[in-house]
């Protein structure tokens, strides 16, 4: 079957900093109507940042979203999800929600942006006591405090490690994590500046270590608030580039927000099958 070229913008959004080369890159592309999935994995290989996020328009402000690793499509990426609503509200200007996004394995998440703040609204884990694997305490090569588990669908996992120098300075086994265990890896701990701080390690998924990850914080949020009786939390993510969130945790709802700044938009000329 002959192919025939397109036109797609993209953007390319630090998300959860206001720093240039700061934060969890993500690249945002909305569509008019979906791409083959082959297209899409794609795609999001070409750009090569740890997520990259599809919006198709449904109605005023309500918009279909998936995310996309290099190398499969995830279930939820959080950091992705502000970039998104940052590109709808300060790229393409179509106000500042909220905004209502339809996923595959999440349901319904909304977001919103107030200033140059941006707050996106996604489900809280419930989670429940985790067994550390020899495999992963080896590759961590640090002591785990604790660990817990989602309830539901377990694809990350969160290891407490006992300081926030711990975590800092972790240096683990990329490939003894991959081998290890087909989840992704939060570290954790109570921290000094922020209420907790964590990293997150995902090399079954094409990302060895995620800059800032939303996600994550679904279950990082309700675990440190039932552990410091708060509901409000700051929170620091140590990577390379950092970053950093303010949580609340509602009932069955975590609420993430941060910043945002666009690094790079651009055109892609790519043949549809």
């Amino acid at each position: 079957m002959p192919m025939t070229s397109a036109r797609f913008r993209y953007y390319v959004v630090n998300a959860f900093t206001d720093k240039t080369f700061g934060g969890n890159p993500a690249a945002v592309m909305v569509l008019e109507s979906w791409l083959p999935d082959a297209h899409l994995q794609a795609l999001a290989a070409q750009h090569n940042l740890s997520e990259t996020a599809f919006l198709v328009p449904q109605s005023s402000n309500s918009y279909a979203l998936r995310w996309f690793t290099p190398v499969l499509e995830v279930p939820l990426c959080g950091h992705a999800t502000l970039a998104a609503t940052h590109v709808l509200a300060n790229e393409l200007g179509v106000g500042n929600g909220p905004f209502h996004f339809t996923t595959r394995y999440r349901g319904n998440i909304s977001a919103e942006v107030a200033g140059n703040m941006v707050t996106i609204e996604l489900p809280a884990v419930v989670f429940e006591e985790h067994q550390v694997e020899p495999a992963i305490a080896h590759a961590l090569d640090a002591p785990v405090v604790s660990a817990v588990r989602p309830i539901d669908d377990p694809w990350q996992i969160l290891y407490e490690l006992e300081t926030e120098d711990a975590v800092r300075n972790l240096v683990p086994d990329i490939n003894g994590l991959a081998e290890g265990a087909e989840h992704c890896v939060i570290v954790t701990a109570r921290g000094e500046e922020a209420d907790f701080v964590s990293r997150m390690f995902a090399p079954h998924l094409g990302v060895d270590e995620d800059p800032v990850t939303g996600s994550a914080h679904c279950i990082l949020a309700p675990f440190w608030s039932e552990r410091l009786s708060k509901n409000l939390l700051s929170a620091l993510q140590y990577s390379a580039r950092g970053g950093d969130l303010q949580c609340s945790v509602v009932d069955d709802r975590v609420r993430l927000t941060g910043r945002a700044v666009t690094f790079c938009a651009g055109e892609i000329k790519a043949p549809i099958l």
